[in-house]
């Protein structure tokens, strides 16, 4: 049986540390802030949103909400990005995902200061990161990143399959996987017989929002398998894109859905916003 890697723990445990930090930053007279860009309706959103709000609230992070109506323009968007942009209290801006679809959000992403970019989302960001500069990474492939560091998984020389190519998880988990010495290969929609290649990886990172679409006969014994998916069943059930209970009997490490991934993502927000207010306050 696999060992679970327990992403809700370990998130427990850095918002505890960032609690410090943020502490530390406010004897300074410095108040990590960070502001959240919605638009238009969307309820999954609306739950990620209140996620965030909540873990910036345990850690100490002023956080501020502005909500536009689904027929926002591109114009209005861009102005409210800017303001936010100069604005010297704002640390940190997120333009949550999805936006209607009439707007262009990597023309927005691209609008944000890279220095108040917390989700890694800029091309400042992430040609840093693929260049190996510091910089903000996106927060679910930092999570994914610390998960396996946390439980001494050594990536060096060990292939790594990554299913999904977006530019949200899968393309920056490429670069974080190659720097840590992995051989990285990434299937996607059009790859064919996937299962030969997920059969001789020693790690999985599954991203593709498939229910249950990485079975056991896809997994070779031993192997570490991280589920970044987060899928609704008809029955309202919240699975990955893993079958869980199956790749769990043949799998070494294996992240659960929920408590795996998710928290991670959120906790690497709240890391993020911390680095932001210490890198914009340089004591010279």
């Amino acid at each position: 049986m696999a060992k679970i890697i327990d992403g809700k723990e370990l998130a427990k445990k850095i918002r505890k540390d960032l609690k410090e930090k943020c502490d530390g930053l406010k004897k300074r007279g410095l108040n990590p802030k960070l502001a959240v860009i919605m638009v238009g309706e969307n309820s999954a959103s609306k739950v990620y949103v209140r996620n965030k709000s909540k873990a910036c609230d345990e850690v100490g992070i002023e956080y501020q909400e502005y909500f536009l109506e689904e027929d926002t323009t591109q114009e209005q968007l861009m102005d409210l990005i800017k303001r936010l942009n100069e604005d010297k209290t704002v640390n940190g801006i997120l333009l949550q995902s999805p936006i209607p679809r009439n707007l262009d959000i990597n023309l927005a992403f691209k609008t944000i200061s890279f220095r108040k970019d917390v989700d890694g989302f800029t091309p400042s960001s992430i040609g840093k990161l693929t260049m190996g500069e510091d910089t903000f990474i996106s927060c679910t492939p930092y999570g994914v990143v610390k998960m396996i560091e946390e439980y001494n998984i050594d990536l060096t020389g060990k292939s790594v399959v990554i299913l999904g190519r977006s530019n949200i998880v899968g393309k920056p988990l490429i670069q974080c996987c190659l720097a840590k010495d992995a051989t990285v290969t990434v299937c996607h929609s059009k790859t064919k017989n996937i299962e030969e290649y997920t059969k001789k990886a020693d790690v999985i990172i599954s991203a593709i929002g498939k229910p249950k679409f990485v079975t056991k006969d896809m997994v070779k014994e031993g192997a570490v398998v991280i589920d970044v998916g987060i899928n609704r069943t008809d029955e309202g059930k919240i699975v990955g894109d893993v079958d869980f209970e199956n790749v769990e009997k043949v799998a070494g490490y294996i992240t659960p859905v929920p408590g795996g991934v998710g928290p991670m993502t959120i906790a690497m927000l709240m890391n993020n916003v911390i680095k932001a207010t210490e890198e914009q306050n340089v004591e010279k």
